[in-house]
C-alpha cells in the first residue's frame, strides 16, 4: 500500500512538473522517451532471441 501511495504521489509531482513547460517542449520529451523505449524493446527481443538458440 505504501508503494502505491508513493507512486501516485510521484506520478503527480511528475505530473505538474510537466504541466509548467511549454507543449512543444513536452511532446518533443515525449517523442524522445517513446524512441528511447522502442529502442530498448527491440534490442530485448533481438537479445532474447539470440539467447535462445
Amino acid at each position: 500500500m505504501i508503494v502505491l501511495v508513493a507512486a501516485l504521489l510521484l506520478l503527480g509531482v511528475v505530473l505538474g512538473a510537466v504541466a509548467q513547460l511549454p507543449f512543444p517542449l513536452t511532446l518533443a520529451l515525449a517523442l524522445a522517451i517513446g524512441c528511447w523505449l522502442l529502442i530498448f524493446a527491440v534490442r530485448e527481443r533481438v537479445g532474447t532471441r539470440r539467447r535462445s538458440y
